[in-house]
């Protein structure tokens, strides 16, 4: 479970890993449903037969972007929780890399890494994470990425500096 913080804490977790999330099982029914969301049904995804036969990866793997979906579920998992936080808001990518094919029934879990935190206004705050997900039993991660999340707060908690 993540701890709380304050915002008036949260300068002080600047360079350093804030949370190592749980381990997620990428399955087939995951991938499967990921593509049927997304209408991206590329044989390497939801054909095992043909992605064993016709690809270098042995079977079928998980779509990049399901990958990177997972990054939600990650942060919620293992981030320290800000006691101020109203809302969370995903602002954006300033890098994402997809670095290892997750295969079909891999785990994966995140590893989150505190860039920065600067306020954009008076009641919110930007987050800046250097996450990279991480494969069960390979070298290199599933992808490495720069994740920029807003935390909205009320203005009258909002401390002098962070």
């Amino acid at each position: 479970m993540p701890i709380e913080i304050s915002l008036s804490d949260v300068k002080g977790f600047v360079g350093h890993e804030v949370g190592v999330s749980r381990w997620f099982t990428v399955d087939q029914s995951m991938i499967d449903t990921f593509a049927n969301a997304t209408l991206d049904h590329q044989f390497i995804h939801t054909d095992p037969e043909r992605a064993r036969a016709e690809t270098p990866f042995g079977g079928t793997i998980a779509h990049g972007f399901l990958t990177l979906s997972l990054l939600s579920a990650m942060n919620f998992d293992c981030v320290p929780k800000v006691r101020e936080q109203t809302m969370g808001i995903n602002f954006g990518f300033d890098k994402v890399r997809f670095m290892t094919p997750v295969k079909s029934g891999a785990q994966v879990r995140g590893h989150f890494v505190l860039k920065d935190a600067r306020f954009r206004g008076a009641e919110l705050l930007a987050i800046n994470y250097a996450v990279s997900v991480e494969i069960e039993g390979e070298r290199k991660p599933a992808l490495t990425a720069d994740w920029i999340t807003l935390i909205q707060f009320d203005a009258a908690d909002r401390p002098e500096t962070v």
